[in-house]
């Protein structure tokens, strides 16, 4: 049996996260329900959203609408509070190095987009309806594993640009001591912000009390590390309505001049 929040964990909040966990736990062993001490932390996410005794977790919209719709029951969306964004909706932030001039989406032809991983919602899937709706394609992608590791790669050069998760841009430009270094270039459109979930065999109603709980009761330190404000119900087809991204296998290579 597993429980997680891996989708924003920092050494910065990893306590909060802890504390949060330990309210969900005493709750739910309140109701009868085994609960695990501590949170699991595991290299592979797959292999923590596809538990068949998943708790609880937190999923990227793209993997759930992909692979894990039938394996995992979405419990609810966070509600970060984002700019621009309704209550359990968030959206993407492109960011160029703080001297690039590049700002308007007609002088992205040709540029390096850093992207955490084709199977990210806000790293891959956002970017590219965004481009495609600016009549851009990015043609020229650099894989990166994280979003962090995306901005990394824009800082240094081996990238353009790159789309970063909202939250994880908030977390960015808090704590990490570069930031300063890269601008905001452009915000995608929202959609349903990452889900937390639990194994399709479970009887979702008592975990997703439990969560929305003791979320609304977070001490205001913990809420300010962790950003959360509630648990927003979004119906499940507003998750399956979202696009699927082209194969980056697919996309044929950069044939324009590379300009940054």
């Amino acid at each position: 049996m597993t429980a997680s929040f891996p989708m924003y964990l920092r050494p910065e909040n990893r306590a909060a996260y802890g504390r949060l966990w330990a309210t969900i736990r005493d709750d739910l062993r309140a109701q009868g329900i085994e609960s695990p001490e501590e949170l699991t932390e595991a290299d592979s996410l797959w292999d923590l959203w596809t538990d068949p005794d998943l708790l609880l977790s937190q999923s990227c919209a793209l993997p759930w609408r992909m692979r894990l719709d039938g394996v995992a029951t979405i419990l609810g969306a966070p509600d970060y509070q984002l700019p621009g964004c309704p209550p359990g909706y968030y959206n993407s932030v492109f960011v160029l190095r703080a001297d690039d001039n590049r700002i308007s989406p007609s002088d992205w032809a040709g540029l390096r987009l850093a992207y955490n991983s084709p199977n990210s919602q806000s790293g891959y899937a956002a970017p590219q309806a965004f481009a495609a709706s600016n009549g851009v394609t990015f043609t020229d992608l650099v894989a990166t594993g994280s979003h962090r590791a995306s901005a990394t790669a824009v800082l240094e050069n081996h990238a353009d640009i790159a789309c970063i998760d909202a939250q994880t841009w908030r977390m960015i430009a808090r704590w990490d001591p570069k930031a300063d270094q890269l601008q905001e270039a452009a915000r995608t459109a929202p959609t349903p912000a990452t889900p937390f979930i639990t194994a399709a065999s479970r009887d979702p109603e008592p975990i997703r009390s439990a969560l929305a709980l003791a979320i609304s009761a977070l001490p205001d330190a913990d809420r300010a590390l962790l950003d959360l404000h509630g648990l927003v119900e979004i119906p499940v087809d507003t998750y399956r309505a979202t696009l699927l991204p082209p194969d980056p296998e697919a996309i044929p290579p950069a044939t324009a001049a590379r300009t940054g």
